[in-house]
């Protein structure tokens, strides 16, 4: 009798039926919490604020091209994400190390690189936060991710050096996340 049954099916039938039973058992584990699932992942939305460190970039103009307050266009591992607000910027040109006679050294502006700057230019978006970290665009945000700035005048690469969840205070002065 169970030569008849196996008789009936060919091997492309019992691989379907397989599969069939394997999703089913995926499913109940999922449903009854012993499989977890992307979405289950996220424990919250909120604001997060992040800093790109610009190192070396030369600018031969009268001031540095990203401003407080402007939109910058973001890139991600090479991947382009939206356009983001800066909420803060701050650039110097490179210095150099000179000895002196009052104290061991002092900074000056490098007269051998006038126009070469370094940068960090803190950017707010809203992130889903994870047991990882921070999630922006499909990528985990964290320290020493390369990112490319990329603006009307200029388009800069970068690293993140700082990355910060924000929450607001609300009226009864208790934290909360926004989301």
């Amino acid at each position: 009798m169970a030569k008849n049954l196996f008789g009936k099916f060919n091997a492309v039938d019992i691989i379907i039926i397989l599969g069939v039973i394997a999703a089913l058992i995926v499913g109940i584990l999922t449903t009854k919490h012993f499989r977890q699932t992307a979405d289950k992942q996220i424990e919250a939305t909120s604001p997060i604020s992040f800093q790109v460190f610009l190192r070396g970039v030369t600018v031969t103009g009268e001031e540095f091209p990203i401003k407080k307050d402007d939109k910058t266009f973001i890139t991600i591992r090479n991947v382009p994400y939206t356009e983001l607000s800066v909420t803060d910027v701050k650039s110097e040109p490179r210095k150099a190390i000179v000895p002196s006679q009052r104290e061991q050294y002092i900074l000056i502006k490098d007269p051998t690189q006038p126009s070469v700057f370094d940068a960090v230019v803190t950017i707010t978006d809203t992130a889903k936060i994870t047991k990882d970290g921070a999630v922006v665009g499909g990528n985990k945000i964290k320290m020493g991710l390369p990112v490319t700035l990329e603006g009307e005048k200029y388009k800069f690469n970068g690293t993140i050096s700082d990355v910060r969840v924000t929450s607001e205070v609300d009226d009864d002065g208790i934290n909360e996340n926004v989301g």
